[in-house]
C-alpha cells in the first residue's frame, strides 16, 4: 500500500483524486499503475494492464475504493472483477456519492474478498483536496511560501529569483500540475511577471492561472496574458472595473471574472473561491505576495501551508516578508498550526502545516 501511494503522488489527476494501484500474486509484483490524468484510465486499470494474466487470483492494493460508476472512463470495480483478481485491499472510501461504498460492495457480491482501511490516514492526507471538494463543493486551499532564513520574500529591491534551490522548485512545479488553479495578486504580476505554469517535462495538463485584480491593472502585455490562449487565463475583478481594460485581455484570450467586493473594497476572495468551486476547481495553489497571503489568512481560507526556507541571509527592513497586512496585535489572536511536518529538498528545509 505505501507503494500504491507514492504512485499516486504522481498523478496530475485533478479534479479527480491521486490514484495508485499495485497488484501482487504469491508474493510477487506483477503489475502497477498511477492515475495519470484526468480521462486517462485510472490506476486500476493501468496496473490491470501491467498485470495481464497474473492478475487472477492476486490481491490489489489501491489508494482508493474503486470507482462503480461510467464516467470518462469505466468502472474499475467490473474491471478487477472480469480480471479474476481475489482480493481487493482499499486504503479508504470514496466520498463521492456515486461511489461511496458501491464500489467495494460491487467486489464482495462478485465473492472478491475485501478490506478497507489500511493506511487510510495516510490515503486521506494524501487526497485532502479531493475529500474537501467532494465534501464542500468548495476548492482545498494551499498557502505556498518560499522564504530566506531571514524572512524575506525579496530583496529591497524586489528581485526574488530564486531564493529556494532547484529540488525544491521542482517540487513547486508538480504541485502546480497537481492543482486545479494557481493564484496571485496583481502585485505579483506587476513586480515578477510570473507565468506560473508547470514546467515539468511531459507535464499531462497545466493549471488554471488566476490573478486577483480589483482595479484591472494586469498589464495585456504580461506573460500571463501573452500566452492565455496556450494555458487558460482569469482576471478576477470587480464588477464596475474598466470595460476597456477588460476588453484589452480579453483580446488576448484571458477570462475576466466579474466577482463582487468584500468589506475593503478588493475582490472577494470568499468569492472567487466559491466562484473557481462552481466550475470544478478542487483545489487553489495560492503563491503570490505579502498582501494576498495575508488577506486570505485573515479570513482563515487556507486549509494547507507549505512553507520553505532557504539557508539565506538577505536581510534590508524594506524587504518583503511572506505575510503583510496589520497582523495580530496580540500573541492570542495568531494562527497556530497543527500537523506539522519537516522535508528536505536539499539545502532547502520545507514546512507543511495545517492550520489549526
Amino acid at each position: 500500500m505505501r507503494r500504491a501511494l507514492r504512485l499516486a503522488e504522481r498523478s496530475f489527476a485533478t479534479p479527480n483524486p491521486l490514484g495508485g494501484c499495485v497488484i501482487v500474486r504469491d508474493g510477487r509484483l506483477v503489475g502497477e499503475g498511477y492515475h495519470v490524468a484526468a480521462g486517462r484510465p485510472h490506476a486500476e486499470a493501468e496496473a490491470l494492464a501491467a498485470a495481464g494474466a497474473d492478475a487472477r487470483g492476486a490481491t490489489a492494493y489501491v489508494t482508493l475504493e474503486p470507482c462503480a460508476h461510467f464516467g470518462r472512463t469505466p468502472p474499475c470495480s467490473q474491471a478487477l472483477i472480469r480480471a479474476g483478481v481475489a482480493r481487493v485491499v482499499a486504503a479508504v472510501q470514496d466520498p463521492d456519492p456515486r461511489v461511496s461504498g458501491r464500489g467495494l460492495a460491487e467486489l464482495r457480491e462478485a465473492g472478491v474478498a475485501v478490506e478497507a482501511g489500511l493506511l487510510g490516514e495516510e490515503a486521506e492526507r494524501l487526497n485532502a483536496a479531493y475529500f474537501h471538494f467532494q465534501r464542500t463543493g468548495g476548492p482545498h486551499v494551499t498557502l505556498k511560501v518560499a522564504m530566506s532564513l531571514d524572512g524575506k520574500i525579496a530583496t529591497h529591491t524586489g528581485e526574488s529569483a530564486w531564493i529556494t534551490g532547484e529540488r525544491a522548485r521542482r517540487h513547486v512545479h508538480r504541485i502546480r500540475g497537481q492543482a486545479g488553479a494557481v493564484l496571485v495578486g496583481v502585485g505579483t504580476v506587476l513586480a515578477d511577471d510570473p507565468d506560473l505554469s508547470c514546467r515539468l517535462p511531459g507535464t499531462p495538463r497545466q493549471p488554471l492561472r488566476v490573478v486577483a485584480d480589483s482595479a484591472l491593472r494586469t498589464p495585456p502585455e504580461s506573460r500571463l496574458a501573452r500566452t492565455a490562449r496556450r494555458s487558460p487565463v482569469a482576471v478576477a475583478t470587480l464588477p464596475d472595473a474598466s470595460p476597456q481594460r477588460a476588453r484589452a485581455l480579453e483580446e488576448q484570450g484571458v477570462e475576466i471574472l466579474r466577482i463582487p467586493a468584500d468589506d475593503s473594497g478588493k475582490v472577494s476572495l470568499d468569492g472567487l473561491l466559491a466562484a473557481l468551486g462552481a466550475r470544478g476547481v478542487a483545489s487553489v495553489l495560492v503563491e503570490g505576495g505579502g498582501t494576498i497571503h495575508a488577506a486570505i489568512l485573515e479570513r482563515r481560507l487556507v486549509h494547507r501551508l507549505l512553507w520553505f526556507i532557504a539557508p539565506r541571509i538577505i536581510g534590508g527592513r524594506d524587504a518583503p516578508t511572506p505575510v503583510e497586512g496589520t497582523g495580530a496585535a496580540r500573541m492570542a489572536e495568531v494562527q497556530n498550526l497543527r500537523d506539522v511536518r519537516l522535508r528536505r529538498f536539499w539545502p532547502d528545509l520545507l514546512i507543511e502545516a495545517v492550520p489549526a
